[in-house]
């Protein structure tokens, strides 16, 4: 796939979103779950704040588990205290705007979240639910694997490779790249340095998406 190149425009016929970081900015709540978590267990939360963004909780919760712990209920008590943190969620610039001038039928939501957690937190950061949502409970292979990308684009109707992923992390930006799709970075959660050879946005007020008979035009500005 070619890559999206600054103030050039390209047409795709649907977007798909990660959520965390992407749409809605839920760095404050992530990381201090994780450093809750890794405190509990006397671990490196620097060590799993390296690798967490982007991936499952039960991926990051199966590396750093002491020997012995019960994975799923692990994985729970991180997620019940990351959904429960609202302090700093909001949505990401740009989203809300972006988000209302689409069709329905041309976006999806693509989340190493749960649904039902997704679900919770799109509605605390004020954005319009998705008709069409994969969480990491819809999939048997969380990202970097290209399954979560490849059953939303099907899912809408359209091949992976008419679509475009906007990210903010190595995981979903390389699930992208492997589902096949245009793939476009954002910042906020780490430097472009940490993003790869992507186009890099600092939020999604950066985009400027224009909606034809067949798809979108979209255009990144000065990236």
């Amino acid at each position: 796939m070619m890559k999206p190149q600054s103030d050039t425009p390209f047409r795709v016929r649907a977007i798909l979103f990660d959520m965390d970081g992407t749409l809605i900015d839920t760095k404050g709540p992530v990381e201090r779950a994780w450093r809750g978590w890794a405190a509990r267990h006397d671990l490196d939360p620097d060590a799993i704040l390296a690798v967490c963004h982007g991936r499952r909780s039960i991926e990051t919760v199966r590396r750093f588990a002491p020997a012995g712990a019960d994975i799923e209920e692990e994985v729970r008590l991180v997620e019940e205290r990351y959904t429960n943190d609202t302090e700093g969620v909001i949505a990401v610039r740009g989203a809300l705007e972006l988000l209302r001038s689409l069709p329905r039928d041309r976006w999806a939501v693509v989340t190493s979240a749960p649904q039902d957690m997704a679900r919770t937190r799109i509605r605390q950061a004020g954005l319009p639910l998705p008709d069409l949502l994969v969480g990491a409970d819809n999939v048997t292979h969380g990202k970097p694997h290209p399954e979560g990308y490849r059953t939303a684009a099907e899912a809408l109707g359209f091949d992976p490779r008419d679509t475009v992923v906007f990210e903010d992390a190595p995981p979903g930006l390389e699930a992208g790249h492997a589902a096949g799709a245009w793939v476009i970075a954002l910042t906020t959660t780490l430097p472009a340095a940490e993003l790869g050879e992507n186009l890099c946005l600092p939020d999604l007020t950066a985009l400027r998406v224009r909606v034809v008979e067949d798809g979108l035009d979209i255009m990144a500005l000065g990236g």
